[in-house]
């Protein structure tokens, strides 16, 4: 387990919420955010506020290297070969529409294949549904396990030599469940598709290497990493991204204008138009650097075992349900559970009561939500900063809602 001393860096968590210590256990939706980032924020607002790249003034020049400082912390974080493989974005649904947009729109034909899962959020679901729509191909869904894990048996039975575009979440936002995401990347290469990965819930969470994966693009959000909210990136193959066509055009993406025709900058710029997300690039990178130092292996284990500690204790709860692999070691670090026949929104509320922030809801996977056979469900989200009390004040306040909701029904 991680230092309790981290939860130290975070002042969000030293507050009362309704009367009694904060829990926060809805890090999958957002995280929480350090001194460090904060301070990082505030200084370039206080110090370097300027435009980036357009100006030769010492602010300009500051707030540039702080931009492009933070592109290269983010190739380091992932390991990509180079920075023009890095595009700042607004987050993940951005760089997964820009995927669809840009690289699909160019590649995909009537009666070639989309694969995905049954477990994806939304935000990678709907963009393949309309290219499916727009250009007459066919959307496939990988069927699931019974415990929501992917089968290679089956994603070798699904993907075919019609297949263009492979796009499948590195981890669960609902079950938590771990994709072996390099071993699909080969079976996608092997029949000439592209792989694209919905990394928002693994970013924050273990080490990732997208040579080693060798998957075409990779999309994730700052603000479940301890950046701020409104940054995220895309990370392409070069040849790929210089193949493919921007889709937001303006200020800052260009190279020259004319009356009637124009041309677009370089990578990574090309797809960077208008004024572009300065702070929170910034702010990302004091992210990276604050996760990096403390380890994304230990974050990993420290995740493992605090998931493991909480499915044994909620487990004890009678009439609780929990969703996902069994195995603590294959699933990322949340529990999404159900109690008896409680809505997941009353069953919240009264956790809130007791100061313990969990979501509810069907967690922007509607597909999922019918293949679990339930409209809602509610999810404790563990981070760095939470701690094996937190879980025990979970239990604790679940058997009160347990007691209440007896009473009541």
């Amino acid at each position: 387990m991680l230092n309790k001393e981290i939860r130290n860096h975070f002042p969000i968590l030293n507050q009362e919420i309704n009367g009694h210590p904060l829990v926060y256990l809805d890090s999958a939706a957002t995280s929480q955010k350090p001194v460090q980032v904060i301070e990082a924020l505030e200084h370039y607002y206080r110090f370097d506020n300027a435009n980036v790249h357009r100006g030769v003034h010492t602010l300009g020049n500051r707030a540039t290297d702080g931009y492009e400082g933070a592109r290269e912390k983010v190739r380091k974080f992932i390991n990509a070969k180079s920075t023009e493989e890095i595009i700042f974005m607004r987050g993940t649904t951005t760089a997964l529409n820009t995927v669809a947009q840009s690289y699909g729109r160019a590649n995909v034909s009537e009666g070639d294949e989309i694969i995905i899962t049954h477990m994806e959020h939304h935000s990678n679901i709907i963009p393949w549904q309309q290219l499916a729509k727009e250009k007459g191909a066919v959307l496939k869904y990988i069927d699931l396990e019974e415990d929501g894990t992917l089968s290679i048996d089956k994603v070798r039975e699904t993907i075919t030599d019609r297949t263009k575009i492979v796009s499948i979440m590195y981890v669960s936002n609902v079950l938590g469940t771990m994709n072996p995401i390099e071993e699909i990347t080969k079976i996608a290469h092997q029949h000439g598709a592209v792989m694209c990965v919905d990394a928002a819930q693994a970013a924050p969470h273990l080490k990732i290497d997208v040579q080693k994966l060798d998957c075409d693009f990779l999309a994730f959000s700052g603000h479940k990493m301890c950046g701020p909210t409104g940054i995220g990136v895309l990370y392409g193959k070069k040849d790929l991204l210089n193949a493919m066509e921007p889709v937001e055009f303006g200020g800052e993406m260009i190279d020259f204008v004319g009356l009637y025709e124009s041309t677009w900058k370089e990578l990574p710029w090309k797809f960077e138009g208008g004024t572009p997300i300065i702070a929170g690039a910034i702010g990302l990178g004091a992210a990276i650097d604050f996760l990096e130092k403390i380890g994304m292996d230990a974050i990993e284990q420290h995740e493992h075992e605090l998931a493991g500690y909480a499915m044994e204790k909620m487990s004890e709860v009678d009439g609780l349900a929990i969703y996902g692999p069994t195995d603590p070691g294959k699933r990322a670090g949340l529990v999404t559970f159900n109690l008896n026949d409680v809505h997941p929104h009353d069953l919240a509320t009264v956790l809130d009561m007791n100061g313990i922030a969990v979501r509810a809801g069907h967690h922007c996977a509607q597909p999922l939500m019918k293949w679990l056979e339930c409209s809602a469900t509610a999810r404790a989200s563990f981070y760095l900063y939470n701690t094996t009390e937190d879980v025990d004040r979970l239990v604790e306040g679940l058997r009160t809602a347990k007691e209440y909701f007896t009473d009541v029904y």
